[in-house]
């Protein structure tokens, strides 16, 4: 189970990180991260960090499709859990 969790918390990590880089480019005005790519990531496992980077640095936030990253999260927390006891 620690592998399982360790592994969750790097790619959020990841995804917070990616998430917060695009917010600096878009501050910039440099060359920026596809939104298909920051979503295609929240889906991948990366919601709660994708979530947190939103919240965070304020970024995506007015965006309607973007909302998708909540439920991403919501679906990966609950995913992990039920993972946790079934498995673990």
């Amino acid at each position: 189970m620690g592998i399982f969790l360790l592994v969750l918390g790097v790619w959020n990590a990841v995804v917070f990180g990616v998430y917060a880089a695009d917010k600096i480019k878009a501050i910039r005005g440099a060359w920026r991260i596809s939104e298909a790519c920051l979503l295609t990531l929240a889906f991948l496992g990366g919601g709660v960090g994708g979530a947190a980077g939103m919240l965070a640095c304020r970024h995506k936030i007015r965006k309607p499709k973007f909302l998708l990253v909540y439920l991403f999260a919501a679906l990966h927390v609950a995913a992990a859990v039920l993972v946790c006891v079934l498995v673990f």
